[in-house]
C-alpha cells in the first residue's frame, strides 16, 4: 500500500508539472533553491558515480578539409572508421557548414525558449505524430527520472525540407529551415564516408534510405540549482542510424561512456559531434559501434544543443533491416535478427529511455 501511495503521489507530481506546460525552465525562472523530487536521482545511482574516474583522454576530431579529393578521402575514412569501431563517436571540424547557420541555429533555440510561456504552449504536446512539438521529457511519465531538460521536436522530411515551414515558431523559422538543409548534406557526405569504411560504395548506405527523412531535437538545459542530484539526458544510445550534433559553447554537459568511464565531449568552436545509431550497429553486424551516453546540467546554463537524428524512412510501415548481406561471412556470421523499422520505433517510443537498449532484444 505504502509502495502503491508512493506512486500515485509521483503521477500526481508529474501530471501536476505537465499540466504547466513551462517545461524545466518555468521551474528554473521561478527560482528554484531546491530540486524538486521528480528530478532526484535514486541514491545509489548518484553514488555509484563517485567510483569513476575521469579519463585523459578526448574523443577523435576529424578534419573534413579535402575530402573530395582522392588521397585525402582515404585517409579521412580510415579516420572515420577507427572511430566508427572504437568510440562510435567523433567530432568533424570544416564540414562545409557556414559558422553562421550554426551560431543562426542555436539563437533560433534560444530564442524559442526566452518566449513568454503562452507564446511556448501553442506548440507543447506528447503526440508523436505532430511535424512540431515542444514538451519537457518525451518519456516523462515512463522514466524513472525525469531529466532536466526542455524539448523542440521537428520533423524534416527530405527533399522539401520542412514538411510546413510555416508551421514553424516564427523565432527560429529561418534559422531551421537553413540549418536542415546543411545538416541533411553533412549527412550525405558522412554517410558515404561510413559506408566506404564497411568496404561498400559510396552511395550503399543512402540507398537503404537511411537518411531518408529527420528529425531535429533542439534541447534546452537550463541551470540546475542541485546539478549533482539531477540529470539532463539519462544514459542512453540512439536508436536510429546515425546523429549530427550541434553544441552550444557556453557549457560542456555531453558525455560518453568509453571503457567504462565517462568523457566529456568538450564543445569544439565550429565542430559538430557524430554519433553511431543503433541501426548502423546493427546493420554493419557490430562493426560498428552505438555508444551509450548521457548529458549532464550545470549550474551555469542554458546549455542548448541540436540534434539531428537519421531513423531511415519512419513513415514506411513494412521496411525491414537487417545485416548487410555484403559484411557476412564464415569468420563473421550475422549477430542481429531483421526488424521491422516501424515496429523497432514504436517499442522505443513506449518505453522510458533510461531503460531502452534496443540492440539486446535484437541480438541473436
Amino acid at each position: 500500500m505504502a509502495d502503491s501511495s508512493a506512486i500515485d503521489e509521483r503521477m500526481d507530481m508529474l501530471k501536476a508539472f505537465d499540466d504547466t506546460k513551462a517545461g524545466v525552465k518555468g521551474l528554473n525562472d521561478a527560482g528554484l533553491f531546491k530540486l524538486p523530487d521528480i528530478f532526484v536521482r535514486p541514491p545509489e545511482e548518484v553514488a555509484s558515480e563517485l567510483k569513476h574516474q575521469k579519463a585523459q583522454v578526448e574523443v577523435p576530431v576529424i578534419d573534413l578539409s579535402g575530402v573530395d579529393e582522392a588521397g585525402r578521402r582515404k585517409q579521412i575514412v580510415e579516420q572515420v572508421r577507427c572511430a566508427a569501431e572504437t568510440w562510435g563517436f567523433f567530432q568533424v571540424v570544416n564540414h562545409g557548414i557556414p559558422l553562421s547557420v550554426l551560431d543562426e541555429m542555436i539563437d533560433g533555440v534560444l530564442g524559442f525558449n526566452d518566449q513568454e510561456v503562452d507564446e511556448k504552449k501553442k506548440y507543447y504536446s506528447r503526440d508523436t505524430t505532430r511535424i512540431v512539438r515542444y514538451n519537457s521529457n518525451y518519456d516523462l511519465f515512463e522514466a524513472k527520472t525525469a531529466s532536466w531538460r526542455d524539448t523542440l521536436s521537428i520533423s524534416v522530411n527530405s527533399g522539401s525540407h520542412l514538411l510546413h515551414p510555416m508551421d514553424l515558431p516564427a523565432v527560429c523559422r529561418d534559422s531551421t529551415v537553413e540549418y536542415s538543409k546543411h545538416v541533411e548534406n553533412l549527412g550525405n557526405i558522412v554517410l558515404g564516408l561510413l559506408s566506404e569504411a564497411l568496404g561498400l560504395k559510396t552511395e550503399f548506405l543512402s540507398d537503404m534510405e537511411c537518411l531518408k527523412g529527420h528529425r531535429l531535437h533542439c534541447h534546452y538545459y537550463p541551470a540546475c540549482p542541485e546539478p549533482e542530484l539531477a540529470i539532463g539526458l539519462t544514459k542512453h544510445s540512439d536508436a536510429g542510424f546515425l546523429t549530427i550534433l550541434l553544441q552550444n559553447q557556453l557549457v560542456s554537459g555531453l558525455q560518453v561512456l568509453y571503457e567504462g568511464r565517462w568523457i566529456d565531449i568538450q564543445p569544439v568552436h565550429g565542430g559538430l559531434v557524430i554519433n553511431i545509431g543503433d541501426l548502423l550497429q546493427l546493420v554493419s553486424n557490430g562493426k560498428f559501434r552505438s555508444s551509450e551516453h548521457r548529458a549532464i546540467v550545470n549550474r551555469a546554463g542554458p546549455r542548448i544543443s541540436v540534434g539531428c537524428f537519421f531513423s531511415g524512412p519512419v513513415t514506411n510501415s513494412t521496411k525491414i533491416y537487417g545485416p548487410i548481406d555484403q559484411l557476412i561471412t564464415q569468420e563473421n556470421p550475422t549477430v542481429y535478427k531483421e526488424i521491422v523499422l516501424s515496429e523497432y520505433l514504436m517499442k522505443f517510443l513506449a518505453t522510458g529511455l533510461d531503460n531502452y537498449r534496443a540492440l539486446h532484444y535484437y541480438k541473436l
